[in-house]
């Protein structure tokens, strides 16, 4: 969900960029510049829209259990700015008395997030190599 958002403001900044002439497109760029906070912000939505948002759900141990482990670390990371991202929006709402919307999706990433750590523990466990099952086990303990 976090991604498919990041693309499609990619997308459609480079849809306007290329629309638009070339100093229309010098100029937006030079409003809208790369600020790496915005990651931690939600893009806006009009309160005035009718269809409510349906976020996912977690991700299943027996789906996690079929990623590699470089695919489960970059969900790892993915999952972990999308708590910081909802931690902030509900930090910055809380201090203006509004109400956070879809609380349950904070629950959600906690999930996922549990079980990558237990997908990955299984295979320390099931490693034949004590010493590099113990080092997963501390790699997966310091996550």
């Amino acid at each position: 969900m976090f991604v498919t958002r990041v693309f499609g403001r990619t997308l459609l900044a480079a849809a306007k960029s290329e629309t638009s002439g070339a100093a229309a497109a010098a100029a937006s760029t030079a409003k809208t510049a790369y600020n790496p906070l915005e990651e931690f912000f939600e893009a806006d939505r009009s309160p005035d829209e009718d269809k409510p948002v349906v976020y996912g759900r977690s991700w299943k141990a027996s789906e996690l259990r079929l990623k590699s482990w470089d695919d489960l670390n970059k969900l790892w990371y993915v999952l972990l700015k999308e708590k910081n991202m909802l931690m902030t929006q509900r930090q910055m709402l809380n201090a203006q008395n509004l109400r956070f919307p879809n609380p349950e999706r904070i629950p959600k990433v906690r999930k996922s997030m549990c079980r990558i750590k237990q997908v990955l523990t299984e295979r320390a466990i099931e490693d034949p190599d004590p010493r590099r099952s113990a080092e997963m086990k501390r790699m997966i303990n310091a996550l």
